[in-house]
């Protein structure tokens, strides 16, 4: 049982050893995919508003905008 502690313990070391170098070697890459999912958080946001918006106001310009976006490539061309 004693054993099995302290095997634990030292998994739980070697596990917060391994994030912070990963987090040291690759702090800005990390920090550069957060900005990026972010930014493209806050643009798929502004864009529904948009949507929801043209949808109020006017309805049909909104089913062109889905007839046009939506669909598989084939149907497309």
């Amino acid at each position: 049982m004693l054993r099995a502690i302290f095997m634990i313990g030292l998994f739980a070391m070697l596990g917060l050893f391994a994030v912070g170098m990963v987090f040291k070697l690759f702090g800005g890459l990390v920090g550069l995919t957060f900005f990026i999912v972010g930014l493209a958080l806050k643009v798929v946001i502004v864009g529904g508003l948009l949507y929801f918006g043209i949808r109020v106001l006017s309805p049909d310009t909104a089913a062109r905008l889905r007839e046009k976006f939506s669909g598989t490539r084939l149907t497309r061309y």
